[in-house]
């Protein structure tokens, strides 16, 4: 017998079952996909780790599956006890889901070789499958392929009169005023989990300073076709991050992590950045070790997992770790959100607002002179049992320097 175990790389996370593929008995090859777990950031397909029969199932939809704990067993040798023939076994088909189909017409017609997870998804969008493309192991569709194609397409899909909904089980009905109901998926629960389990449990502080992003601007015009010729864009994101591993080794102490008998301050900078995902919410990719990294290498670890993160291909191990996180929230327009909520267990967040042209006061030769300035509003919020105020003003005017001494 061997074991099919949990992986190991879930730090921080918290995992359940979502549907087997298989059932006991039925002979599985190397690699092929037996289950399908969910964790608040990521669903992934764990595929078997040798050939032979499946005869154990351990954990059943819905259990929550423990890290180094045990899923299923497979049977390597599979001989009748008899003569030592070969038994025969029954071909691997996708199991039945326990959920119950949508029956009229209008409905999703149930597709037998898609996982019920990705059945339940295609049954919320309305997607037709045979449109989309799947980047689970061998082409197959995964859940987060049909939520992303259903973000990309910004679909808002109400089921059929009769439908049954994915998530609920109950039959959907016109809601006066034309509203309509959208479940919660994990992911969103999870973040709604994350949140408030943050603000109870460590009081929150924001600090905002201004940084003018003119050195660095001028600094990625000088480098940045030079790294394009090596197929790594040089983002204002690098900038930022090597910017906060410059103000932790001034201020240490923002790179660590609450105890009741101590605090934990890591040697390592492992910079969390939070990516939207659309709708479906936001993930958190680590770049671990930026301490040890080039402005060149955290711009490439960058453009990886950022890449990976919307394609929806990033792993539990891609997402724990992380001893500190930014917000880059200016992206999307906003000048100053505060406060930027703590990532659990972690002691602060940057927050990088939108970046704009403003007028300034800058001295010229020991004279005021007013220039036209790219500015934004950089923000650190700081669990306030861990740092105070003048740690916090002393680890962001090392950051603000940071990204000011850039030259061309």
């Amino acid at each position: 017998m061997h074991d099919v175990i949990v992986p190991l790389e879930q730090e921080g996370t918290q995992a359940k079952v979502l549907d087997w593929y298989v059932k006991p008995g039925q002979r599985v090859s190397e690699g092929d996909p037996l289950v399908e777990l969910e964790t608040d950031k990521v669903t992934v397909e764990i595929p078997a780790p040798v050939a032979g029969i499946l005869r154990e199932i351990l954990l059943a939809p819905g259990s929550e599956a423990k890290p180094g704990g045990i899923l299923a067993r497979i049977e390597t040798v599979a001989k009748s006890d008899t003569g030592g023939a070969k038994m025969k076994i029954p071909a691997r088909t996708a199991r039945d889901s326990s959920v119950p189909e949508p029956s009229p017409a209008a409905c999703v017609t149930r597709e037998t070789r898609h996982s019920p997870a990705v059945r339940k998804a295609l049954a919320e969008t309305g997607l037709d499958p045979a449109k989309l493309t799947g980047t689970g192991r061998h082409g197959r569709l995964t859940r987060e392929d049909v939520r992303h194609a259903a973000a990309r397409a910004d679909i808002r899909h109400e089921p059929a009169p009769g439908c049954v909904s994915a998530h609920t089980g109950i039959a959907a009905e016109g809601a006066s005023g034309g509203s309509t109901f959208v479940p919660h998926d994990r992911m969103r629960l999870r973040i709604a989990g994350n949140m408030l389990h943050s603000v109870t449990t460590a009081p929150q502080v924001t600090a905002v300073f201004e940084a003018d992003f003119g050195p660095l601007m001028a600094h990625r015009d000088a480098h940045r076709k030079a790294l394009e010729t090596e197929g790594i864009p040089l983002s204002y994101t690098a900038y930022i991050v090597h910017a906060c591993v410059a103000a932790m080794m001034k201020v240490p102490a923002v790179n660590s992590r609450w105890h009741d008998n101590g605090l934990e301050i890591f040697g390592d900078v492992n910079i969390g950045i939070g990516t939207a995902l659309g709708d479906k919410g936001l993930v958190v990719p680590v770049i671990r070790q930026a301490q040890n990294l080039s402005l060149k290498g955290i711009a490439a670890r960058i453009q990886d997992l950022t890449t990976r993160a919307r394609d929806g291909k990033l792993t539990a191990a891609d997402m724990s770790g992380g001893t500190f996180t930014i917000s880059n929230h200016g992206v999307s327009g906003s000048l100053l959100a505060a406060p930027i909520i703590i990532n659990q267990p972690q002691s602060a967040i940057l927050g990088v607002g939108k970046l704009e042209k403003r007028v300034v006061v800058r001295q010229v030769d020991g004279s005021d002179s007013i220039q036209i300035r790219p500015m934004a509003y950089v923000s650190l919020t700081i669990d306030h049992r861990v740092l105070d105020g003048h740690q916090t003003n002393s680890w962001l005017s090392a950051f603000v320097a940071a990204l000011e001494s850039w030259k061309p």
